[in-house]
């Protein structure tokens, strides 16, 4: 697919998405990021900003079987992977897939579901495959996780497992609408809600996943993704300090820093970033645009940084700062 076609079809993409949504472009093409660069992506947001319609939206304009699952605490793995159902008038057991098994999954508040629900989710995350009893079943390729969670309701929440948050390959921060946008939301509210078409097929999404993944990035520019993110585990090294130079640190501000997982993902993001604007190269732009939405869930503060109230993206603008731009 070279690079028109594809800037056709994502054109496509977002105009259909844009029949419901209205604003929230840095959500939108976070999610088309995510898919492009075959990762997961963790959506993070307080309520009503259309963070579920956002998903839902643009699933069924890519047309490729969608599931929605409301995660709760009582919620089983059986009843995310499916479980072993036993037929008696043929005296064997039969695997009920669950709603797992469809092209994208939206994960509808995630951290609401206890750890074994989760540890079930990994799976399917890391492997593109679940397990049922004996059995070991692939899941859907395009497989794609699109999770939700509320960062000011924590009642009834279970904290993520580091090792699933590290799987997602963005964490987008939702923010409110402007005053222009909300005035066009409640005007759209007014009006029956528009059908969507299917404007992609699943070997299209593959075809551009392959064209993202080969366009093409300098050596100077991979070195400079792999220092972003070594500057999170070493940050005295560039001097990085919160604000002006006279501020703290942000050296203080790390309790750990980021693994070389974030590396690979913030390649891929970068190119899926170029890709979306439909160049066939990667510049430190694009790899600066993408370092918050990758590294904001991989980074610890450290617990005086907390009470300062200083938050990773403020840490990673820091050390954006500090990382010498090629």
């Amino acid at each position: 697919m070279t690079t028109s076609e594809a800037g056709a079809v994502l054109k496509r993409l977002r105009d259909e998405v844009g029949r419901v949504i209205v604003g929230q472009t840095d959500l939108v093409d976070g999610l088309l990021i995510g898919l492009l660069a075959g990762g997961h992506v963790l959506v993070e947001g307080v309520p009503g900003l259309a963070k579920t319609t956002a998903v839902r939206t643009l699933a069924e304009a890519l047309g490729l079987g969608f599931s929605r699952i409301q995660f709760t605490p009582d919620l089983l793995p059986g009843d995310l992977v499916g479980t072993p159902i036993y037929l008696p008038g043929e005296q064997r057991f039969e695997v009920r897939r669950g709603p797992v098994f469809a092209p994208i999954v939206l994960a509808d508040e995630i951290n609401r579901a206890p750890a074994k629900v989760q540890s079930a989710l990994l799976e399917a995350m890391e492997e593109r495959q679940v397990t049922i009893g004996d059995e070991t079943l692939p899941l859907p390729d395009p497989f794609l996780v699109m999770a939700t969670q509320n960062p000011i309701d924590m009642e009834g929440t279970y904290p993520l497992p580091e090792a699933q948050v590290d799987r997602f390959l963005l964490k987008l921060a939702v923010d409110y609408p402007t005053a222009d946008e909300e005035v066009a939301i409640v005007a759209r509210d007014q009006q029956d809600a528009p059908e969507l078409q299917a404007v992609a097929t699943a070997t299209q999404v593959r075809e551009l996943r392959a064209a993202a993944s080969a366009v093409h990035m300098a050596d100077a520019v991979r070195d400079y993704a792999v220092r972003i993110v070594r500057a999170t585990r070493e940050p005295e090294l560039g001097g990085a300090r919160l604000g002006d130079p006279s501020s703290q640190p942000a050296a203080g501000a790390l309790a750990y820093g980021a693994s070389p997982r974030a590396s690979i993902f913030l390649v891929r993001a970068a190119r899926a970033r170029a890709f979306l604007d439909e160049r066939d190269f990667v510049t430190p732009h694009d790899v600066k645009r993408v370092a918050a939405d990758v590294l904001r869930h991989r980074i610890l503060l450290s617990y005086e940084a907390e009470a300062d109230g200083i938050t990773p993206d403020a840490v990673i603008a820091a050390l954006l700062s500090a990382v010498e731009t090629p």
